[in-house]
């Protein structure tokens, strides 16, 4: 779980940081209407919730907290792995939170994927949507 979270927490960098750096000038269009934009997102998930972005911070890093300690003792391989994805991602996230402007908890996340007809994300929100899919399959499966 460790392992997944690390690699998925170096690569929402490099990406945030290559979005901020190779997107400053304006997106990039890659076919129809899907591009690479750069967005800064100070509102929640979805851009909802931006009063109450700081509590929605502190609430992830409590989720994360949670995770580690449910993850830690999980014995099953898919389980773990999806829950690297959900930690790494929300490590990503939160850690934008807190040491992007204006910082400490009011941070902007960094988002860059533009798909046209869903709000813009970035790697993080990726990972964190397929590890919660993975959870949900494994939840399934046979003990």
């Amino acid at each position: 779980m460790a392992g997944v979270a690390a690699v998925v927490l170096v690569l929402d960098a490099l990406t945030k940081q290559w979005a901020v750096t190779a997107l400053a000038d304006g997106p990039i269009h890659l076919f129809g209407p899907v591009r690479f934009a750069l967005i800064h997102n100070k509102a929640g998930a979805f851009g909802l919730g931006g009063a109450f972005v700081p509590f929605l911070a502190v609430a992830a890093l409590v989720l994360v907290v949670a995770m580690v300690t449910v993850g830690s003792a999980s014995a099953k391989g898919p389980t773990a792995v999806a829950l690297g994805l959900v930690l790494g991602g929300a490590f990503g996230n939160v850690g934008d939170r807190i040491f992007r402007a204006p910082g400490l908890l009011r941070g902007a996340v960094v988002d860059f994927v533009d798909v046209g007809f869903w709000p813009v994300f970035n790697l993080a929100d990726s990972t964190i949507t397929c590890g919660c899919l993975l959870l949900l399959f494994a939840s399934w499966g046979k003990e």
